[in-house]
């Protein structure tokens, strides 16, 4: 029974289906139920700190049942996403419940696509990898791929890296530094790649060209068989589930600092440079994304595995609450520095 525990992060695009269905105010049903009634529970939830035992690791490992979890949400993001297009281009809609519309798709293209992205691109399988990539699309996010695999958990929690915030940064800020830093950051890795196996830049191993072209087709494609509104709700949606996945990229290693050894490189990565987060419901609804800790220490574990370690820096509100939090930046600052090692604050000059 455990097991089902994940099924819980269907709540979000079940609540949003709900809302389209109902209309009118409804619309923002999934945006009060992620960022108001999940909060709420995050805080009334237990601390877990319990990590699982050899024998439950064991059969865990490589269990189909929480694969299939990650792979059904492919049917239901593009799902939610069709309904939502097929709504805005059949009825007359009011401004309020248009913006409700795009907000709620993008909710769902944040949490149940490109989180399920994350932990996808991290799997050895090509059809994995190619699921990822699949559910970054709909976010114009396909070159998260590239920069987080090879960049982001290169240069985790130091100033090279475009996703980690720094210490007294807003979210809106972060916001604009981050999407534009890492999709440059993404083509540098990318031309390096071609530079190293001599290839050419008009080159099929060249993912960073099909992206753009799969994300243009996308768009256009939208445009042309769902008219105006409907490509304006799919560019509104996609900027909204990639602003989701930020949001979350601030939290995950705000103010959070490697140290320089005296050779002038930096420390390795470890379990102390990412927020960590015990707060049950949030875990689960995250498909533990909260216990980042373990991931940036062993990438390749699937989520079900991943561990608390009572060394890491330990977020005093669960991930939902801090993304609420975050949108309000002196509360933030007050609530959160207080808790970053001292070792990692900038010495004021």
């Amino acid at each position: 029974m455990q097991d089902l525990k994940y099924l819980s992060a269907y709540l979000v695009p079940i609540s949003a289906f709900i809302g389209i269905a109902l209309g009118g105010l409804f619309m923002y049903l999934t945006v009060g139920f992620v960022f108001g009634l999940i909060p709420l529970l995050e805080v009334l939830s237990l601390h877990d700190t319990s990590n699982l035992d050899d024998e439950s690791k064991k059969r865990k490992a490589g269990n189909n049942w929480f694969t299939f979890l990650l792979y059904l949400n492919i049917p239901i993001v593009y799902g939610v996403l069709i309904y939502a297009l097929f709504t805005v281009t059949q009825n007359n809609l009011q401004i309020y419940e248009f913006i409700g519309l795009f907000l709620t798709t993008g909710i769902v293209l944040g949490s149940n696509g490109i989180n399920v992205a994350h932990e996808l691109g991290h799997r050895h399988k090509t059809s994995e990898k190619t699921m990822a990539k699949i559910l970054l699309l709909p976010s114009f996010y396909m070159h998260f791929f590239i920069e987080h695999n090879f960049g982001h958990h290169l240069n985790a929690a130091t100033p090279e890296d475009p996703a980690t915030a720094r210490y007294n940064q807003s979210l809106y800020s972060f916001w604009i530094t981050s999407v534009f830093r890492q999709y440059f950051s993404a083509w540098k890795i990318q031309l390096n790649l071609l530079r190293q196996e001599k290839i050419s830049f008009f080159n099929i191993k060249n993912d960073m060209l099909w992206y753009v072209l799969f994300q243009s087709s996308y768009l256009l494609i939208i445009f042309f068989v769902f008219g105006d509104d409907g490509g304006l709700l799919a560019l509104l949606a996609g900027i909204t589930g990639f602003l989701l996945l930020e949001t979350i990229n601030y939290i995950e290693h705000y103010g959070l600092l490697r140290l320089k050894r005296p050779s002038g490189r930096y420390e390795r990565v470890s379990e102390i440079h990412s927020w960590n987060s015990n707060h049950l419901f949030g875990r689960i609804m995250l498909y533990e994304l909260t216990r980042h800790s373990d991931h940036h220490y062993r990438s390749s574990k699937e989520y079900q595995l991943l561990d608390y370690h009572d060394i890491s820096p330990q977020l005093p509100y669960g991930y939902p609450t801090s993304m609420v939090l975050a949108a309000l930046p002196p509360l933030w600052f007050s609530i959160i520095n207080k808790h970053i090692p001292k070792q990692m604050i900038p010495v004021k000059k």
